[in-house]
């Protein structure tokens, strides 16, 4: 099967024109002292992560020709759409998981959208969303493997660029592959010399997996606390570009996440969720020596009470 075009630089450029209105600059944050360890605060976009850039250029592109959206997400997508649809008086149904958490469901809320529960992969979820979409007359918004989601992620590596000019290393959370697929291109297009590292869940390493197979692998869907990179399977556009564009693959344990969610809250005061700091966890694990390195740190839609657990274990 064919992945179809793929995105370009150019493509990302058009989408920051696009989205400028929708999105912010988020700041680079050094983790320590040194310099060294730089952060990328996606984290602080208007609905807590990254994915409002992709979701932001997909629904520009496409709001005057449709009557509503659907999309299957485990949260953070999910919400971006919603708010997206919101701004633009779009009406929005959301597929979520049963295992969505509460801060999620009631970001996706705040917006107004229909919330739907299904199943706990992101095969049912997007079989649900295919079928509203077919019953209902509305357009489907990929989470990740779209060439508009793509590009509206890469904006975030349009920007590193011009932040950090010294920058050796990015590292970026990587689940079904749209947010490093675009930075990927970004960085690769301005900055070739730059390396680009994607950071995975070692319970669901789909896209190590996949480069030691020289093919897409799908991997069993498991329990991993970065609840937003569970994808099993990469998708056909995002392996295109990162068989090309991303150096390298790190797994990182469950153990190692959360420990570096709690230092980022402690040591630097910043909230990030699980899924959003396996980028510095991937970086303290020692195994990423070219410096300077940005982590791109991709959400801040922490549970409360998972906050609180970290904080009270000894």
């Amino acid at each position: 099967m064919s992945a179809g075009p793929l995105p370009s630089v150019t493509d990302v450029q058009h989408a920051a024109a696009r989205i400028a209105a929708d999105v912010r600059r988020t700041p680079v944050h050094p983790w320590d002292e040194s310099g060294a360890v730089l952060l990328k605060l996606e984290s602080l976009q208007p609905t807590g992560s990254f994915k409002v850039r992709g979701a932001a250029n997909h629904l520009r592109a496409i709001a005057r020709a449709v009557r509503g959206v659907v999309t299957a997400s485990s949260g953070n997508h999910g919400q971006a759409v919603a708010y997206m649809a919101s701004r633009l008086g779009i009406p929005a149904v959301i597929v979520v998981p049963e295992t969505v958490t509460r801060l999620k469901e009631r970001g996706i809320g705040r917006y107004c959208a229909e919330i739907i529960r299904c199943g706990t992969t992101m095969p049912e979820r997007s079989a649900l969303a295919q079928q509203l979409a077919e019953e209902r007359g509305l357009h489907l918004v990929p989470s990740f493997d779209d060439p508009l989601v793509i590009a509206g992620q890469g904006t975030a590596g349009l920007e590193i660029v011009d932040q950090c000019p010294d920058v050796r290393t990015v590292v970026v959370p990587t689940g079904g592959g749209g947010l490093i697929s675009g930075v990927a291109l970004a960085v690769k297009a301005l900055a070739p010399g730059v390396k680009v590292v994607g950071a995975e869940p070692r319970e669901v390493a789909r896209f190590a997996a996949s480069r030691a197979a020289a093919r897409r692998v799908a991997v069993p869907s498991v329990a991993t606390v970065a609840d937003g990179l569970r994808g099993q399977q990469p998708g056909l556009l995002t392996w295109a570009v990162t068989s090309s564009a991303v150096d390298e693959f790190i797994s990182v344990d469950d153990t190692l996440i959360l420990d570096t969610v709690r230092r980022l809250y402690v040591e630097a005061h910043l909230v990030v969720e699980p899924s959003g700091a396996i980028a510095l966890a991937a970086l303290l694990t020692g195994t990423i020596v070219e410096r300077p390195a940005v982590a791109v740190v991709s959400g801040g839609n922490l549970e409360p009470i998972l906050l609180a657990d970290l904080l009270s274990d000894p």
